[in-house]
């Protein structure tokens, strides 16, 4: 069966992913170094987990997390309000043709993380992964 060239399956396309990833570093980098007019945002220390991309590229996703796990909603609230610099500020530092709208929400890998964590140390699981001596 032949593959239709603009959907290769279920998941993101390479170009997808690279400017997901370039977009990923250079928010991270922006916000690290307090390039926003926002004295409340440049006071926080936000991770950006993870950009996803449209299909299109007209669309960015960003999953961020404030350092510590505080505030997530006032972060949430302050990237919104300070999105069309934020777009600005990634635009003219990646060069990009075209630079997404961007969209934030809250990075849920790391409550993951520790879920899947307790769910592994569980006695009844882990007779069940670790080799018999």
């Amino acid at each position: 069966m032949a593959k239709n060239k603009f959907h290769d399956g279920p998941g993101p396309s390479q170009r997808q992913l690279r400017v997901g990833e370039l977009i990923r570093r250079t928010l991270a980098e922006v916000l690290a170094r307090g390039d926003i007019h926002d004295p409340d945002l440049n006071r926080m220390s936000i991770t950006v987990g993870e950009v996803r991309t449209s299909p299109d590229l007209k669309i960015a996703t960003a999953y961020v997390l404030p350092l510590g796990g505080k505030g997530q909603e006032d972060v949430l609230k302050l990237l919104a309000q300070n999105k069309h610099e934020l777009r600005r500020a990634i635009g003219k530092k990646t060069g990009l043709k075209f630079t997404p709208d961007l969209r934030f929400q809250l990075d849920q890998t790391f409550d993951q993380m520790d879920e899947t964590r307790r769910m592994l140390n569980q006695d009844h699981v882990r007779q069940d992964i670790e080799p018999d001596e």
